[in-house]
């Protein structure tokens, strides 16, 4: 049964707040000054001095500018830190952002025309239509998705393939590209609905693919096919190799069979029992590439591998919901770092599963780990490498508390030999199909 608010509610609730002593000081502090900067709790910041037992050498931090490539950048540092370290490489080696970008907008429409036709038959009110029109394209994406690219296209560096305006700022090119894929919808529905013949169809998805391929080439570059690798190493000396293409340059320089590289969720909710693999419908990028594919487990499970890979030299890629409880400017990312329920006097508590259920937090900033301070064995705080440029945080760098990690993280990538033969045997099942609104179906985008 409804209820209107009344007049004499809201009377009732001026006189509530009237009998407080302190509402006056405390609203015009808020007023003035914001919710975060009254609420700020800076003990924080002391607990999370960027000390760690355990940091791997990484070098300097990338800058994705105003796009929303962040889980690439996090991946392509995951594999240019074991370039750098392997070939004893000089300076700031990257790999090139902006050709795994071209590729994956190129594979990303196919794949949302794809989706077009096998949902050409659904009304455009139908939930999964709508999805798809609501975005058909995006800047961000996931970790297997980052495989799949890889896998297809190999990599190259930065010198070969540099960044445009539009790869750094990504905005007009996804406005126009989007408007593009929507008119493309309309057509292939139309045909579909009209009975056309699956040549005519194919010969006009093949023109469209056609056309945004000749957009991205104008807004990215032209894919490089053949380069020179040249470089110095710390010691000075001079290497260049010549002819390289981008995937005899990732067998020869970056040596990762990326299928032993996995992804483990903690999503604790009802539907998604743990030690069970779970996949989500219609998220990807290459059509007939990698599917994205999670193992779910415990929050101790999950925590207990990532130690380990960094233990062994590796970092860790990660996925969480960096928004939360987070100063950019100083690099912490902490649940305490802001005590907004003691400054309005109200219970804003949730579980991790509840913040899934009710929209309240999902994945959508990828990183890496690379360090851990370990206490009497058990981890305080994380050493983070973000992808926003030396500006933030410690040269880029974030702390991330112990307890954010736990409540905010939700996917890590890790090898396989890391997982008991138990876990290897649940990976290795075939995964449970999910909505594709599911919580962990959302790109890391920023």
């Amino acid at each position: 049964m409804s209820k209107e608010i009344k007049f004499d509610d809201i009377k009732s609730y001026q006189s509530d707040l009237d009998s407080r002593k302190d509402a006056k000081v405390i609203g015009r502090a808020v007023a003035h000054e914001g919710v975060n900067a009254i609420s700020a709790n800076y003990s924080s910041v002391d607990a999370n001095h960027p000390v760690f037992s355990i940091e791997l050498e990484t070098g300097d931090v990338a800058d994705q500018k105003r796009s929303g490539r962040c889980w690439t950048f996090a991946a392509l540092n995951t594999l240019r830190h074991k370039v750098a370290n392997e070939f004893n490489l000089k300076g700031n080696f990257e790999l090139s952002q902006n050709y795994i970008n071209f590729w994956d907008k190129f594979e990303k429409s196919n794949f949302f025309l794809e989706n077009i036709l096998r949902t050409a038959n659904k009304k455009l009110t139908s939930r999964r239509v709508a999805f798809l029109l609501a975005g058909p394209q995006q800047d961000g994406g996931q970790w297997d998705m980052l495989c799949a690219l890889v896998e297809k296209y190999g990599v190259v560096p930065q010198s070969a393939m540099s960044e445009t305006h539009n790869s750094n700022n990504s905005a007009d090119l996804n406005s126009v590209l989007n408007l593009k894929l929507r008119r493309d919808a309309l057509i292939l529905r139309n045909l579909v609905n009209d009975g056309a013949s699956d040549k005519k169809i194919a010969a006009s998805k093949d023109k469209m693919l056609n056309e945004i391929y000749r957009m991205l080439v104008y807004a990215l570059g032209e894919p490089v096919k053949k380069f020179d690798f040249e470089y110095r190493d710390k010691d000075n000396n001079y290497h260049i190799e010549k002819g390289l293409t981008p995937k005899k340059f990732y067998e020869k320089y970056i040596q990762l069979d990326l299928e032993d590289y996995v992804s483990i969720i903690n999503s604790p909710t009802d539907d998604k029992p743990y030690k069970k693999t779970y996949t989500v419908d219609m998220l990807g990028n290459v059509v007939g590439g990698r599917q994205v594919k999670h193992l779910n487990l415990s929050i101790d499970d999950f925590e207990k591998l990532a130690i380990k890979q960094l233990k062994n030299g590796e970092t860790v890629w990660f996925g969480s919901d960096v928004g939360q409880s987070s100063d950019r400017q100083k690099g912490i990312m902490d649940d305490k770092l802001y005590s907004r329920a003691e400054l309005f006097d109200t219970d804003l508590t949730l579980t991790k599963a509840e913040q899934l259920d009710y929209g309240e937090s999902l994945m959508d900033h990828a990183m890496v780990i690379t360090g851990v301070d370990l206490v009497d064995g058990k981890p305080t705080k994380w050493k983070v490498e973000n992808s926003w440029g030396k500006k933030v945080g410690t040269d880029g760098y974030f702390v991330m508390s112990e307890s954010w990690f736990r409540k905010y993280v939700y996917q890590v990538v890790i090898n396989k030999k890391y997982l008991s033969a138990d876990l290897k045997k649940a990976q290795a099942k075939e995964p449970i199909v999910l909505d594709p609104w599911d919580p962990m179906g959302t790109l890391a985008k920023f």
